[in-house]
């Protein structure tokens, strides 16, 4: 599994990193990637690191942009916007999906091949990412506990 280290910083400079654990290029088109880049900037969004496929990474950074377009009276919960990213992920693309919003944070994760990504908007960092997710087949019937 792919592991990635952010930080929030927004003064820190860093080019998407468009390629696989190995450094290899990623199948996404150059078409794409010029899609994806006319995107951000329309959304004013700055795309720090990806592994993920195009279309997902567009869904990601248009419902992002789409929960802070609140009246100006309303001030954006960092909680609230990642609970509501992290469900239309959940309900879209399948469980298990985790997403870290805020001003200032640090991270270091693993996520499953092709659900990474990390952008920043406004003044806030979006962290997404996927962990792949075993369900149990078996009743799990606990042990007493030690006497």
């Amino acid at each position: 599994m792919p592991v990635h280290s952010s930080s929030s910083s927004l003064s820190r400079r860093q080019k998407p990193n468009n390629n696989n654990e190995y450094g290899i290029s990623k199948s996404m088109s150059a078409e794409e990637e010029v899609k994806l880049a006319a995107l951000a900037i329309s959304l004013n969004v700055r795309l720090r690191s990806a592994d993920m496929p195009f279309a997902m990474q567009a869904h990601a950074l248009r419902y992002a942009r789409t929960l802070l377009l609140q009246p100006a009276n309303h001030r954006p919960n960092p909680s609230l916007l990642a609970r509501s990213l992290k469900k239309e992920f959940d309900s879209m693309y399948g469980p298990a999906w985790h997403c870290v919003v805020g001003k200032s944070f640090g991270s270091f994760v693993t996520h499953s091949p092709g659900g990474f990504v990390y952008f920043s908007l406004e003044s806030f960092s979006f962290l997404l990412f996927k962990t792949e997710v075993q369900l149990i087949t078996e009743a799990v019937v606990p042990t007493p506990a030690a006497r």
